[in-house]
């Protein structure tokens, strides 16, 4: 079994003791990732803007391991306030209207009050990167 570790860099990686992204076996496990751009530590108000944030942040870390958003199987959106969730939804229509992952979204306090929505994916690497 082969296993890559990827980090954001964020503190609370170490912190916490867990890796942005885990690569096992052809499949790419994306941690809770939340809304801060981690170059400035800063965290939008707005749960769409975090949304977007999140995402790329995301993005970023499949990207690493050799995937995309396109190669997401499974997606999992975690916010504080359920009724926050319909202003993701043009964010998640362009990152992936196309994709159709499965979804749940759970409505659960965060770590941070600041923090509006946390996103969590699981990924296929293509067959030419598997």
């Amino acid at each position: 079994m082969s296993r890559t570790l990827i980090s954001s860099g964020s503190p609370f990686e170490e912190k916490i003791a867990y890796s942005r992204a885990v690569v096992v076996d052809g499949w790419v496990f994306v941690s809770g990732t939340t809304g801060y751009d981690y170059a400035t530590m800063s965290m939008p108000e707005g749960v769409a803007d975090q949304c977007r944030n999140t995402l790329g942040t995301i993005a970023k870390a499949l990207a690493e391991a050799g995937a995309s958003m396109a190669d997401v199987a499974r997606v999992r959106y975690i916010l504080p306030d359920g009724a926050d969730f319909e202003a993701c939804w043009p964010v998640l229509q362009e990152v992936f209207g196309a994709v159709r992952p499965a979804a749940t979204m759970i409505e659960a306090r965060l770590l941070d009050p600041a923090m509006k929505i946390e996103i969590e994916v699981t990924a296929k690497l293509p067959a030419s990167c598997a």
